[in-house]
């Protein structure tokens, strides 16, 4: 009898949400979280649109808190799968600013989490809570006297509170100690680090590192301490770009003098579906694992338009900073324990239905079906509406093993009226597969969801073996049905990429930053992962190309040597890597 009750009650629950019931294990780049929109009318003058960026993470109390700007309030999560939403304002009602926590700064001091937004004033609160995974908080500084914008706090092992700081393209870093008792500054603060774009080529401001109107921005202060080292970072050349990205200074003690690490920028992806991986904070979260969560650009509606990116990261036995961002915008597991390396986390589910054929309900003019699978955040399929049954379908080209589905959502026609943070907005839609586009089975079914789910990701329970992959419209949450990323994983049949041939790096003597990267096509590959870095055994940076065989490399130091690797992938796993080419 208690069997037969237990099926009965399984079956309910299959009918009811499909065969997405299982818990998650794995998650996938850009978070999916119930992103606000933009709050300044002036920045969605080209359409409403979700935006926000600067996020920090704290691990307090075995709990996540996740702040980033103009969100009008936080989240917290257990696990960094599932994130919970908390509505606050923290600015005062004399703020006559649209910005609401804009480039927040946190840190844990004794049994209290701290938090505070960025600003050139010196009337902002310094706010605390003992529990922040609800609304608790306390003044405790009710008008903080620093002025910090992107500030950051760090606090010593020895007690000694910091603040970090700066966000200019003439204005240098700044430090200065904070009194521990009053939360007041102590002293002047102190010039630290600027940015050297002559010398660094990662520092060069533009889409193409090309310096071509502006001087390039250091921004976004962080800092962390390694095994008696201070690593001081920042953010640059300029949030719009896919080359946003994070470097490192390190020292001996908190205030400098710094050096600059011999591995930078430390996190960065200008390729691929999510790009950029910027103006960010690392942390130490459960079973002393190290990540980075930074933010992701799409800067089209508005330069300001951007998400967040969650990256594993590590130091080397030689103490330098890396993140992995390899394949970082494809599903990765969620640790249970304490990880190696940051690339163990990488599940080797390949994209399946990169640009392959597309059939669509309806399409808007000017958003065509294929934008939808072109591993490009900037552009999107849309219907013509936002009613039940519009729909896209995905040809995987063969039938394949699917695991997991990513369904980006993208603005498109958003009501005027949205502005900041939406409450009660939802998305509701359902997943098919088939083998010959004729028979359909349910695999996903969000039907009767009441979440903000901008950047679905949902692991199957268990992996199906289809051709097609239909998703069917039934609720949205904001405008038309629109689509930035239908993204299907797991593996295909066939055979992999092979070794890549004629790999070569031209780094001309006119200007030792950039080099011409060029190779042989393999007409298996679907794109290629070129790895660079400071040494073989450090080949810590990535850049994933799709459609070419070429890539102009603008990211290095003028004064180093530098080795390359390449690699090519298809949807049915990564080939072998090619030798290593150095470059002096």
């Amino acid at each position: 009898m208690k069997t037969t009750y237990l099926t009965w009650i399984f079956a309910i629950c299959l009918a009811f949400t499909g065969r997405d019931i299982s818990a998650q294990n794995t998650y996938c780049n850009p978070m999916n979280l119930d992103y606000g929109f933009t709050p300044i009318p002036n920045f969605s003058e080209a359409g409403r649109h979700r935006a926000t960026a600067d996020p920090v993470i704290s691990y307090f109390k075995n709990k996540y808190y996740l702040f980033s700007t103009n969100q009008w309030g936080y989240w917290w999560s257990k696990d960094m799968l599932n994130w919970n939403f908390v509505s606050r304002r923290f600015l005062q009602p004399y703020h006559k600013v649209y910005d609401e926590l804009c480039a927040p700064a946190t840190f844990v001091m004794g049994d209290s989490l701290y938090v505070i937004g960025s600003t050139y004033a010196k009337d902002f609160t310094l706010w605390s809570s003992h529990s922040p995974e609800t609304d608790t908080w306390k003044e405790s500084v009710h008008a903080f006297k620093a002025g910090a914008w992107d500030p950051a706090f760090f606090l010593d092992d020895d007690g000694r509170l910091y603040l970090y700081h700066g966000s200019s393209n003439f204005y240098p870093m700044y430090g200065q100690e904070i009194d521990r008792k009053t939360l007041q500054p102590i002293g002047e603060r102190m010039d630290l680090i600027r940015l050297n774009d002559e010398l660094h080529g990662w520092e060069r401001f533009g889409e193409y590192q090309d310096n071509t109107f502006l001087k390039p921005f250091m921004e976004g202060a962080w800092m962390n301490k390694y095994k008696g080292k201070y690593y001081l970072q920042y953010g640059a050349p300029g949030t719009e770009f896919s080359a946003y990205g994070d470097g490192v200074y390190i020292s001996d003690k908190p205030m400098g003098p710094f050096t600059y690490q011999s591995h930078n920028p430390f996190s960065f992806k200008p390729g691929g579906f999510t790009r950029g991986a910027g103006h960010g904070a690392t942390f130490e979260g459960q079973f002393g694992n190290w990540w980075h969560v930074s933010t992701i650009t799409i800067a089209v509606k508005n330069s300001f338009e951007r998400r967040l990116g969650l990256w594993p990261s590590a130091f080397d036995q030689d103490g330098v900073l890396y993140t992995e961002t390899a394949y970082g915008d494809y599903p990765y597991r969620m640790p249970k324990s304490k990880f190696d390396k940051p690339v163990d986390l990488f599940t080797g589910w390949m994209l399946l239905n990169y640009n392959k054929p597309v059939n669509v309900s309806s399409s808007l003019a000017g958003y065509g079906a294929n934008y939808a699978v072109d591993e490009q955040m900037k552009t999107y399929w849309s219907a013509k509406s936002s009613k039940k049954g519009e729909f896209i379908q995905s040809d995987l080209g063969e039938v394949s093993t699917v695991k997991a589905i990513q369904i980006n959502y993208a603005d498109q026609d958003v009501d005027s009226s949205f502005l900041g943070k939406i409450p009660g907005i939802y998305h509701q839609y359902q997943v098919f597969g088939s083998k010959d586009g004729k028979s359909w089975q349910l695999i996903i079914d969000k039907s009767k969801n009441k979440k903000d789910v901008p950047h679905d990701y949902v692991e199957l329970a268990k992996p199906v073996e289809v051709r097609y992959i239909k998703l069917v419209n039934v609720h949205m949450a904001a405008g038309k049905f629109a689509i930035s990323g239908l993204r299907v994983f797991g593996k295909g049949h066939g055979e992999l990429a092979r070794e890549v041939k004629d790999f070569v790096v031209l780094r001309g003597e006119h200007d030792k930053r950039s080099a011409w990267l060029k190779w042989r096509h393999d007409p298996l590959a679907t794109g290629y992962v070129i790895y660079s870095g400071i040494a073989p055994d450090k080949l810590y940076t990535s850049i994933q190309v799709f459609g070419a065989n070429e890539y102009y490399f603008k990211s290095m130091d003028k004064d180093k040597t530098y080795y390359f690797q390449i690699e090519a992938f298809n949807e049915n796993g990564i080939g072998k890597r090619g030798v290593i080419l150095k470059s002096e």
